[in-house]
Order: C-alpha cells, then structure tokens, then sequence
C-alpha cells in the first residue's frame, strides 16, 4: 500500500494567491480567528501559518506578531472559556481577500 507524501510548506504557499496570502495574515493577527479556523479556510495548520508570517512578514513584525500570539487562548478553540460568545468562523467569513 503506498502512503501519500508530504505536501512540503513551500508547495502550499506555491498554491495560495496573494489575495489567500493576505487574507491569511489578516486573520492571523486578528485575536478572535482561531488557527483552526485558519485551518478550515485555507488548509493551513498553526504551523504552516508561523512559517507564512515569517516568510511574508518584516523580522520585527514577525517578532511582535509571535509576542502578541504567546499564550493568548483566543487563538484555540480548545483553551477558550465557555464564556466567550463568538462564533470566529463567522468572524473569518466575512473578511474578503485584498485582490
């Protein structure tokens, strides 16, 4: 039985359009858009979306956005508290890619 190879991350990114890419990057920095949100969107894991903000943004900003993202439990559904009454799937819908 074959197994299917890994698709490499430079192969994925290869597959976004700019205004994918974009879109990608704006709900990364948004707190309320989960990374499996992301995930479901563009098929891009939490993983995949560090390298794509470090290969498309400035180092510095690169920096601040990794500060900014440590630790902060909006970014997984999982680690959320029942409290929060947001739906991101929604928050994420209604964003438009930049074209």
């Amino acid at each position: 039985m074959k197994t299917a190879m890994p698709v490499k991350f430079s192969q994925r990114l290869a597959l976004l359009s700019p205004g994918d890419i974009s879109a990608v990057i704006q709900m990364a920095w948004e707190d309320r858009t989960s990374f499996e949100t992301i995930q479901e969107r563009v098929g891009l894991s939490e993983s995949d979306v560090i390298q794509l903000m470090r290969h498309e943004l400035n180092p510095s900003s690169f920096r601040l956005w990794r500060m900014r993202m440590k630790g902060r439990v909006t970014k997984h559904r999982a680690l959320r508290s029942p409290e929060m009454k947001f739906e991101d799937r929604w928050v994420a819908n209604h964003r438009r890619a930049n074209c």
